[in-house]
C-alpha cells in the first residue's frame, strides 16, 4: 500500500512539476544552480498557500536557489515523503516531527533523519463543544459523543493520547474537519478537536450557527500533558475570540515548523533560515499567517528535535539559540 502511494505521488509531482516550477520560479529557471521541492498541504489549508508564499520570496531573494511546492496530506504524509527523498523541504507540527526522531506513535520504530530548520506559526490544539452540552473541562468528555480528527491525523494522534492520559472513554468518530463541523451544528456529536490556526475561520463558522464554548485542560492534565511532550506550549485562549464564547481557556500549542534532512547542503539551509526571518514582512503581505514569522519565536517548543547545522549557525549569530 505505502508503495502504491509513493508511486501516485511521483506521478503526480511529474505531471504538477511544469506548472509549480512556473509558479515558483516565473518561469525562468535556466539560472538557477539549486532546485528544491517542498511538501505543503491540502490545497484547502494553510500550509499551501503559506508555503508558496515563501518558496517565492526565497525564490527571489536567495541567488541561484527554486523552490517549488507540492500539495500533500500535511504533516505524517510530509515527514514520510522527506525521508524517502522525494522533497527536500516540509511543513510539518513540531509534535509530529518529534514522534518521528523518537520513532514513536505513528513512527513506531521507524527511523527518520528529520532536522529543525525553524517555526513559523502556532497551531492550537482546541477542543470545542456544543454549550448545551454542559462540557468545560477536558474531563467532561467522559462518555461523549467526540470527533477526534481523521484517522492518522496528528489530531487524532493528539487526541487519543490526552484521552488516555487523562483516563476517559468517549464515543469515537473520526470525521474530516468539515464533517466534524457539520456534526457539530447538527448535534450529532457533542465536541470536536481540531490542530488549527488560531482563531480558525472554520471553527467561528460554527460559533455562527449554534453556541459554542472551547474546552479546557487544567491542573495534573495540562501539567503532565506538557511534560509528555516537550513540543507543546501551554496556550491561554481569550475570551471572545470566537462569536459567543465568552470564557477564556487553557489550551495547549504546537508550532507548525520548517524541516529537512541532514543531506541539506548547510549554506543552503543558513540562507533559507536568513531569508524567512529577515523577509518575514514579504510572505505576511502575501498571507497573514507570515505574520507569525517571528525570530523570537523561531526556537520555541523543539523538544528533541536535532537543528541543521546550517540554521544553528544563523540562530546563534541572532541570538536566538539558548
Amino acid at each position: 500500500m505505502r508503495a502504491d502511494r509513493r508511486m501516485a505521488r511521483r506521478l503526480a509531482a511529474l505531471v504538477a512539476a511544469p506548472a509549480l516550477l512556473l509558479a515558483a520560479c516565473g518561469g525562468d529557471d535556466d539560472s538557477a544552480s539549486g532546485l528544491l521541492t517542498m511538501a505543503t498541504g491540502s490545497t484547502g489549508g494553510t500550509y499551501f498557500p503559506l508555503g508558496g508564499a515563501m518558496a517565492q520570496v526565497w525564490s527571489n531573494e536567495i541567488d541561484g536557489l527554486r523552490v517549488s511546492t507540492q500539495a500533500s496530506g500535511a504533516s505524517t504524509d510530509n515527514i514520510e515523503l522527506l525521508s524517502a527523498g522525494e522533497v527536500d523541504l516540509i511543513l510539518s507540527i513540531n509534535g509530529s516531527a518529534g514522534r518521528a526522531v523518537a520513532g514513536t506513535g505513528e513512527f513506531d520504530g521507524q527511523d527518520h533523519d528529520v532536522m529543525f530548520l525553524g517555526n513559523i506559526y502556532r497551531e492550537v490544539n482546541q477542543i470545542v463543544a456544543r454549550a448545551d452540552a454542559n462540557i468545560e473541562t477536558v474531563e467532561d468528555l467522559d462518555g461523549r459523543r467526540v470527533a477526534i480528527g481523521p484517522p492518522g491525523s496528528g489530531t487524532a494522534i493528539f487526541a487519543e493520547a490526552l484521552l488516555d492520559r487523562a483516563g476517559i472513554d468517549v464515543d469515537v468518530f473520526q470525521d474530516t474537519f468539515g464533517e466534524a463541523a457539520d456534526r457539530l451544528r447538527d448535534g450529532s456529536i457533542d465536541a470536536s478537536f481540531g490542530i488549527l490556526a488560531f482563531p480558525a475561520g472554520s471553527l467561528e463558522e460554527v460559533a455562527n450557527s449554534v453556541d459554542l464554548t472551547l474546552v479546557s485542560l487544567e491542573g495534573d492534565l495540562l501539567q503532565q500533558t506538557l511534560a509528555d511532550d516537550g513540543t507543546l506550549a501551554e496556550f491561554e485562549a481569550p475570551a471572545g475570540t470566537y462569536t459567543g464564547i465568552d470564557e477564556p481557556a487553557t489550551l495547549v500549542s504546537n508550532w507548525a515548523a520548517l524541516y529537512a534532512t541532514s543531506d541539506l547542503d548547510e549554506d543552503t539551509a543558513y540562507d533559507i533560515v536568513r531569508v524567512l526571518y529577515e523577509q518575514n514582512e514579504i510572505i505576511a503581505e502575501a498571507h497573514a499567517v507570515g505574520g507569525e514569522i517571528q525570530i523570537d519565536t523561531a526556537t520555541d517548543a523543539i523538544g528533541d528535535i536535532p537543528v541543521h547545522p546550517g540554521a544553528e549557525r544563523y540562530y546563534e549569530e541572532v541570538g536566538a539559540l539558548e
